[in-house]
């Protein structure tokens, strides 16, 4: 089959697309599309030999089979900019290729991530993550200026030691995490989809569901077909165990919930969450 051009990809190579304060996200290059996955699929070659809705159903079939290997047919490389707390949770997913810059070899530049006020939020009482309700404007102004006032303060004495000839791999080592960092990423769109899944879910930092979003809007400008595929059969579904299945049948026929304390509670959640979806 052809190189895959996709006329609405075209458009946005290239492009930077804001994400926070200072970063970014930028789709360098794209290799295959829908049809790619479709011929991929078939073992096949050569177009229109099956109609459009016939593409879109063994898509759909793919997806919801869990028959991965079409869909590792379609790779993507980005160009990302994000402050480095989000760049070291972004390594987490092996899958991908990196190349990113290095503060050995280059002095890096006086961007740091500042989070908007009502982004400053206070810990989740007995969980992991923050609460998703901004502190009183301001507190939380009074926070964000601490915020500036530790980075400048890193950042000028990076640059002072830099300046005294010390090397640039020793002059980093107190920079803040906040600091922004930029990398080479390249994905196939199976792996992809196992990132979006997790990095859109309500879980993830906030954050980084802002990368995720706009790099699922991207997606959807190259594999329309597979990207809503995604999303209903994965993105926006809610799966149970077999202990909550049979609940559910009992449930529904009317029976009593034989589930109780934390694992009623997670059915519950479970059950509340595909009905918002």
């Amino acid at each position: 089959m052809a190189h895959c051009i996709v006329p609405e990809a075209e458009e946005i190579l290239e492009k930077e697309f804001k994400v926070l304060d200072k970063g970014f996200v930028r789709l360098v290059d794209y290799l295959g599309s829908d049809d790619r996955i479709v011929q991929a699929a078939r073992v096949s070659y050569g177009d229109g030999t099956q109609t459009v809705t016939k593409d879109e159903a063994l898509i759909d079939y793919l997806m919801r089979q869990q028959h991965t290997s079409p869909f590792e047919q379609v790779v993507f490389t980005f160009h990302l900019k994000m402050p480095i707390f989000i760049a070291r949770q972004w390594v987490r997913h092996r899958m991908g290729r990196i190349n990113e810059i290095s503060g050995r070899l280059s002095v890096m530049k006086e961007e740091f991530y500042v989070p908007d006020i009502k982004n400053i939020d206070p810990q989740k009482k007995d969980k992991l993550e923050r609460a998703l309700e901004p502190l009183e404007p301001e507190e939380a102004e009074k926070i964000q200026k601490e915020f500036v006032k530790g980075q400048k303060k890193s950042y000028e004495a990076y640059k002072s030691l830099i300046e005294s000839g010390l090397a640039r791999e020793i002059a980093r080592i107190n920079l803040p995490l906040s600091l922004y960092t930029e990398f080479y990423w390249q994905m196939d769109l199976n792996n992809l989809f196992h990132f979006l899944k997790l990095r859109l879910d309500t879980h993830a930092q906030l954050e980084m569901r802002e990368y995720a979003k706009t790099i699922l809007n991207i997606v959807r400008k190259v594999c329309p077909v597979a990207t809503a595929s995604f999303e209903n059969v994965m993105l926006k579904s809610v799966s149970f165990n077999g202990e909550e299945i049979v609940a559910l049948r009992k449930v529904l026929s009317g029976e009593t919930n034989p589930l109780s304390g934390k694992k009623l509670d997670r059915f519950l959640t479970k059950v509340k969450n595909g009905l918002q979806l």
